[in-house]
């Protein structure tokens, strides 16, 4: 693997610093490295102060040119481009390039109501906050309306061109690889479909069990509190204290930005709960390595989410994992499909505890294993072994 070069790209301009580098293409490009392989990360925009040296930016015009692929002179690349037909150009230059090509596809799988009208429809009330949010259910409305137009009659053959480019579709969960699967059958027949392959997002290897961490009777939470339809914050704080007055051992870490809500909420708790609901803000990879070390369970309340890093944090360094049995959260299938944690029965506060409560018995029962849940996951989702599932991809595509 060492003689190899692969890079990735993400042909948006965004930061290009060590938060950057922490997750999806960045953080993939070093997991090549770390298999000794040269391999930097591709973006349009003009250089910045905190650009990493490993990021190569470059005019936008470039990466829509194949021969300027065709002189990088590398193996592969991983085009994080969503699928999206704005981005098509950029694939179909790296394939006119003779690089093997992966199309990274950031989504829960229900990319058109072709796949499945029903819960397509459902997904669109979910990623708008339909029915929770100030205006949800008319952007929903308006999401609805475009899928079943301008989406069908426009969008689909457009994301299967785009598709069509790849050597491999690969797909962060094995639910929404089957969508595609779907979709691809459709829109380009068995050939297609045959693409299409499982490539879970990458975690970053600081994330690993502490041997010698004590694994308290402990919960933990990560999330963008500010991002009402999304995250829920108000599912957590009504869950939180459902949890803790039925459990009185358990402790619980919020972890992210804290917003006035949140704080304000806290300082009104219970005297007798406040002290054991901690908000930890903002940590750094160490510190939240740490902390998943310590804790039994990882809590997603989100309502929709591609993949959900997070979570894959926390399988790699020990602990189990709660979510909403949804399609809008289709990782989590698999993420609990070998008793690494457990799917709410409902999607509601009610649910979400009552899966929280089993899953801490099952710690306390002995039925969960932090140093089993750790060997699996990281196995699966460290960068470097995600970067290594490619390569052999593309030996076994030879």
């Amino acid at each position: 693997m060492s003689g190899m070069r692969w890079y990735t790209c993400t042909p948006k301009d965004f930061g290009g610093g060590p938060d950057f580098f922490a997750r999806d293409s960045g953080l993939l490009c070093r997991g090549f490295q770390a298999l000794g392989m040269a391999s930097r990360a591709v973006m349009p925009g003009v250089p910045r102060p905190e650009d990493q040296p490993d990021l190569l930016r470059v005019d936008a015009a470039k990466l829509r040119s194949a021969e300027w692929w065709a002189g990088l002179g590398i193996d592969g690349v991983v085009l994080y481009a969503w699928g999206s037909p704005r981005f098509l150009p950029v694939a179909r230059a790296i394939r006119r390039a003779g690089v093997f090509l992966v199309l990274n596809q950031d989504n829960g799988g229900l990319v058109s109501p072709s796949i499945d009208l029903k819960a397509w429809l459902r997904e669109q009330a979910v990623l708008t906050g339909a029915g929770r949010v100030p205006g949800g259910w008319r952007r929903a409305a308006g999401r609805v309306a475009k899928g079943l137009t301008t989406g069908l009659l426009l969008g689909d053959a457009l994301r299967a061109r785009h598709l069509s480019q790849g050597d491999v579709i690969g797909c962060v969960s094995p639910v929404a690889a089957e969508h595609h699967r779907t979709f691809c059958r459709r829109h380009g027949g068995d050939e297609l479909a045959r693409k299409v392959a499982l490539v879970p997002h990458a975690v970053d290897p600081r994330y690993r069990r502490d041997a010698n961490a004590v694994r308290e009777v402990a919960v933990a939470t990560v999330g963008r509190w500010h991002d009402l339809a999304q995250k829920r914050p108000d599912r957590l704080m009504e869950g939180a204290e459902r949890l803790l007055a039925r459990e009185p051992g358990v402790v619980l870490h919020i972890v992210g930005g804290i917003t006035d809500a949140l704080r304000s909420w806290h300082d009104a708790l219970d005297p007798a709960l406040r002290p054991r609901i901690h908000l930890r803000g903002r940590l750094d990879p160490a510190e939240l390595a740490a902390l998943w070390s310590r804790v039994q369970v990882g809590w997603c309340p989100s309502a929709f989410e591609s993949f959900h890093i997070a979570s894959g944090e926390a399988l790699c360094c020990g602990a189990s994992v709660v979510a909403s049995d949804s399609p809008s959260l289709s990782s989590f299938r698999w993420f609990t499909a070998e008793g690494d944690g457990r799917l709410a029965a409902s999607d509601d506060t009610q649910g979400h505890v009552d899966a929280i409560v089993a899953e801490l018995a099952a710690w306390r029962e002995g039925r969960r294993s932090a140093a089993e849940i750790s060997q699996r996951w990281s196995a699966r989702l460290h960068a470097p072994a995600v970067a290594g599932m490619l390569v052999a991809m593309m030996k076994d595509d030879a």
